[in-house]
């Protein structure tokens, strides 16, 4: 799979709003490199109506959301041009013909203390049903009797540039809230800077999550072209 070429409104390193990098742009779909910090959507109350969708509105006015990241998570973030681009993009989602890969630093030398593949760039599967936290809304925990089947993919791909710390890359095989912070957590190695599911000491490693959406691959709906992008993340 190839990373998409540049179209002629391709609009890379040019912003779609204030702190928003156009990744990619054509007539049906745009890719963003959403910084951490912003929400992908209005929340609740008048303080929480600035995101990345309203931003990338005041210059693409088609545009509508098709998932999102965590406000907290930086990364590549997939929009739709128009309704029938979202539906054909949300069945993409759905069905899982969406790859997407993330890059994190956790908490300790996850390689050492967790079973995984002997060979190095193997991958390991992290397979625990998640539940809502109720009395805690909207926290997520494993709940083995009543949570939803959920699988991370994980590869430790070096230590992270803190001390006693694990850069891994993780691939969500389901699509669960919070999924890859509370199953890092649950192992016992939440990430750096989660100021949802780490404790004290670990949340202040970091200025922020350090989780990022670096990877999105897919088929393009219309012009059937195999479509990648990557993006590194700033830690």
């Amino acid at each position: 799979m190839q990373t998409a070429p540049p179209q002629n409104n391709y609009l890379a390193g040019h912003a779609a709003g204030e702190g928003i990098e156009t990744v990619y742009a054509d007539d049906s779909l745009l890719v963003f490199n959403k910084p951490a910090g912003l929400l992908s959507v209005p929340g609740r109350g008048e303080d929480k109506q600035d995101c990345l969708s309203r931003r990338v509105q005041q210059h693409h006015p088609d545009a509508l959301v098709v998932h999102r990241l965590d406000m907290a998570t930086s990364g590549l973030m997939l929009m739709a041009r128009g309704a029938e681009m979202q539906r054909a993009l949300s069945r993409l989602f759905e069905n899982r013909e969406v790859h997407k890969r993330y890059v994190a630093v956790v908490d300790g030398l996850m390689h050492e203390n967790q079973p995984a593949p002997q060979n190095p760039g193997e991958w390991a599967l992290i397979d625990l049903p998640i539940a809502v936290d109720w009395p805690r809304r909207p926290l997520r925990i494993i709940d083995r009797e009543h949570g939803k089947p959920s699988q991370t993919r994980w590869r430790s791909v070096g230590s992270g540039n803190a001390a006693n710390s694990t850069r891994v890359e993780l691939e969500p095989v389901t699509g669960r809230s919070h999924q890859l912070r509370v199953h890092l957590q649950a192992l016992g190695h939440p990430i750096l800077g989660d100021q949802l599911y780490a404790p004290a000491e670990v949340q202040a490693r970091a200025p922020r999550l350090l989780l990022h959406a670096a990877m999105l691959a897919f088929s393009h709906p219309e012009k059937g072209r195999a479509m990648r992008f990557a993006c590194e993340p700033g830690f």
